[in-house]
């Protein structure tokens, strides 16, 4: 029994593709963040973006506009314009019973995807007039690529028990699966064959901003201006992400544990990208730090607890993150990670708050390379801390007295809606950059693990998914 206890694993992980010095040697074009000249031609495609966002219902149909919304969407370029993309969905949603439009399939399904990604109510009854007595789905519109297609990504946001999206998603599957390449162009093929492969709704965002620009850029309908922009846009935040590696990689090589703790997975990068795919934004560098380094230290004590340790050695370890000393009784569920996104003053709270519940003393009883992942967890969450309220100081994103939550944020927000407003729209407690983060969750877990393990076990497919996002520009 003894002997079973102390049996070790020394690991069979391979060496990380990502040298440190390949890291460091990346060439970051910073005229792109800091030109005043770049900036200004950025400011005046932005501009022109704007203006056309704000269509006129003498100018533009509204088909027309709901597809260059999605364009704007699939482009990576939604962020810079959310509040002008919500006033234009809600125009279309409150004057589209008025006006004579011809609502086919795709303009249905385009419209309640955007809508229901939106926050904006909308039921799956717009969809029975494809019906035929039966409920079921009229089959001559398989023969409506197009429209198959949209039907086929809306049905993804289909609420649990809408039974008519559950069969619309089953029958435009089996059509597109089945299409007549006679009648589908090149183009519209590549979409079906990519949207079949994985929804929209469940992709990494910057993977699918990288291939929807090369696709767009192929069309002979594209948009010049908004090309323009996404492509100055996807390399702006790219300089961006390299910078933000450029610092955790150096925090990782100072800790030194890929190299003391040879049997542990030595995944930076791997886990720099899970950050990409939770938040991307360049404004959100601070918390992308932060979920990157958290992330490679939870593989490596990971490893220490399924590959290397003891059972007597984790007991010691576990007891000693676990071990309570605080005298009194602190609410530390009140304070949850969304605050990471409302008020990283509050967050560092949060984590000086646990890590009041660490035994520092108890790192004298355990071996020396679970006292280096001890430490290292300890005093990089410290540093965090220590940098949040350095950085914030007395200046908190939320007013004194005030509580974050998602029902003041849309208040303070410049679409100036009222409060019982705000309620109605709002149906989660956490805001909606929470919410954001909480998908994205998901869907770069999807991205990590489709075709394998390309965390731990990184093949060809997941380093160049790397390379297109985060190292080779547009």
């Amino acid at each position: 029994m003894n002997n079973i206890t102390h049996f070790r694993t020394p690991g069979t992980y391979k060496p990380s593709i990502w040298n440190y010095d390949f890291i460091q040697s990346l060439k970051i074009d910073h005229n792109t963040l800091q030109d005043k000249a770049y900036k200004d031609g950025w400011k005046f495609l932005e501009e022109k973006v704007k203006h056309m966002i704000d269509y006129d219902d003498d100018e533009i149909n509204t088909l027309t506009m709901l597809e260059f919304i999605d364009d704007i969407q699939q482009l990576g370029l939604g962020y810079h314009f959310e509040e002008d993309i919500t006033r234009a969905l809600d125009k279309i949603l409150n004057n589209i019973d008025d006006q004579r439009i011809d609502q086919s399939l795709h303009f249905t399904a385009l419209s309640f995807r955007l809508l229901r990604q939106h926050g904006f109510e909308v039921s799956q009854n717009v969809f029975s007039r494809f019906t035929d007595g039966n409920g079921s789905f009229k089959a001559w519109l398989c023969k409506d690529v197009k429209g198959m297609l949209s039907l086929y990504e809306a049905s993804y946001f289909a609420f649990e028990g809408e039974s008519l999206l559950d069969e619309g998603l089953v029958f435009s599957t089996i059509c597109l699966k089945n299409l007549s390449g006679a009648n589908v162009t090149k183009g519209l093929a590549e979409q079906v064959s990519h949207a079949l492969e994985l929804p929209l709704h469940h992709r990494m965002q910057r993977l699918e901003a990288r291939w929807y620009i090369e696709a767009y850029s192929k069309r002979p309908d594209a948009n010049q201006v908004l090309l323009e922009i996404a492509k100055r846009d996807f390399n702006r935040v790219q300089c961006t992400l390299q910078m933000d590696l450029q610092e955790v990689s150096r925090w990782w090589a100072d800790m030194g544990l890929a190299k003391k703790l040879s049997f542990t997975r030595d995944r930076l990068m791997e886990c720099f990208f899970w950050s990409v795919g939770i938040v991307f934004e360049p404004q959100h560098s601070h918390a992308r730090k932060g979920l990157a380094k958290v992330a490679a230290l939870v593989t490596t004590i990971d490893d220490v607890y399924d590959v290397y340790g003891t059972l007597d050695e984790l007991e010691l370890f576990t007891s000693a993150v676990e071990r309570l000393e605080i005298k009194k009784t602190v609410d530390i569920q009140s304070f949850t990670f969304e605050y990471a996104f409302n008020s990283e003053l509050l967050m560092a709270f949060h984590c000086v708050l646990l890590l009041l519940r660490w035994d520092i003393k108890a790192v004298e009883n355990l071996p020396d390379y679970m006292k280096l992942c001890f430490l290292a967890l300890y005093n990089t969450v410290n540093k965090m801390v220590y940098d949040t309220l350095k950085k914030q100081g007395e200046n908190a994103e939320v007013e004194r007295g005030e509580t974050a939550n998602s029902i003041s944020c849309m208040m303070r927000g410049s679409l100036h809606i009222s409060e019982e407003s705000a309620h109605g729209a709002s149906a989660t407690p956490f805001t909606k950059q929470f919410v954001k983060a909480a998908r994205n969750l998901a869907r770069i877990s999807q991205c990590i693990y489709q075709y394998g393990d390309g965390h731990g076990a990184p093949d060809t497919r997941a380093k160049n998914r790397i390379l297109s996002v985060i190292i080779d520009p547009i």
